[in-house]
């Protein structure tokens, strides 16, 4: 993938605010989250008690819930909310809650957002069949109301997370990434699910073509950001639930370390690369890791990064008529790039 590196005026069009609050931006769409939140809840709903008691374990932990946001959020920008709407957020979020129980389950995580993982509490298959039984009822839940066409495109999407994550498995096994491969693996594993929330969102509003494939591409540019963001998270110190250095653990390569690597003589290289390889570390070896890619430019090169493809993102955006579903939208866009967890 080409990105174009550049700096321009588009955070103007953001409010001054370098922290902008989540409530606050969805707050546009407050009464339809809630109406999401029915759809989810009751999409899910069985008598099966272990999976009520996982479930209401899943309900009390309930992240950001972007996805759900972006969906309603475009489909306002785009003439309005409809029933299609609630349907395709709530579809998305549980296949985004598949990826994160199966995700957890494969990189054997104990935490997810600095709560015990369910894998960490019921083991590994209930979390993976929890997976498979939340996927089900987003299949039926799209299947009993014929939303066929955001179904083909969800499938394609579920596809693409799958293929990225194992080209991340199979290059973490050699160490050979660069920049492109490296943009592939993240393009499928979270641009691609982002790109389709903005895309059903325009859609089930009846959105064009032309207008759904524009917002299909912002989500896309916004997926890219928001996952340099949580990739420069792994060499800061915050509190997001991720110990700092987790990726360095699971020996994964991201942007910052593969533009340091670039930069390196081939000494230091061996040096660092062989650090990243070993399966444990000491807080020392993180620490010089880290150190090298600061003092490298990976840290600069990945802002640079992600600041342009809010740019692109923000570009897209504003292609369409001003409204404030469009201004909460690129709120949530500099809110993503600024978030400290």
């Amino acid at each position: 993938m080409r990105v174009e590196l550049r700096r321009t005026a588009n955070y103007a069009r953001v409010p001054a605010n370098p922290a902008p609050s989540l409530r606050a931006i969805q707050s546009v769409v407050q009464e339809d989250l809630q109406k999401f939140r029915q759809y989810f809840r009751s999409s899910v709903q069985t008598e099966h008690t272990l999976l009520n008691l996982v479930l209401r374990f899943l309900f009390r932990r309930q992240g950001k819930q972007i996805r759900p946001t972006l969906v309603l959020l475009c489909a306002k920008a785009c003439g309005g909310v409809t029933e299609q709407s609630y349907r395709a957020a709530a579809l998305l979020e549980l296949v985004h809650t598949t990826t994160l129980l199966h995700d957890d389950v494969v990189d054997e995580s104990e935490l997810r957002r600095g709560m015990h993982s369910v894998n960490a509490l019921w083991g590994n298959k209930v979390a993976v069949l929890l997976g498979d039984f939340l996927l089900s009822r987003g299949l039926h839940l799209a299947t009993t109301h014929a939303d066929y066409e955001i179904l083909k495109a969800l499938s394609h999407t579920v596809q693409r997370m799958s293929e990225g994550e194992l080209l991340q498995i199979k290059k973490k096994r050699f160490m050979d990434i660069d920049e492109e491969v490296y943009y592939r693996i993240i393009a499928d594993k979270t641009a691609s699910l982002l790109s389709e929330s903005t895309r059903c969102g325009a859609y089930s509003a009846r959105a064009d073509a032309a207008t759904t494939e524009r917002f299909r591409q912002f989500g896309e540019h916004l997926g890219l950001a928001f996952q340099i963001r949580d990739d420069l998270f792994d060499f800061e110190s915050f509190d997001i639930g991720k110990p700092v250095g987790a990726d360095l653990d699971m020996r994964l390569v991201t942007l910052p370390l593969i533009h340091a690597l670039n930069q390196a003589g081939r000494t230091e290289r061996r040096r660092i690369l062989r650090i990243v390889r070993q399966r444990r570390k000491r807080k020392a070896d993180r620490q010089r890791v880290r150190d090298f890619v600061a003092n490298y430019g990976g840290l600069a090169h990945a802002r640079l990064r992600m600041e342009s493809h809010l740019d692109q993102a923000l570009a897209l955006l504003d292609i369409s008529p001003p409204s404030p579903a469009r201004h909460a939208l690129a709120t949530l866009s500099r809110f993503i790039i600024t978030r400290n967890r």
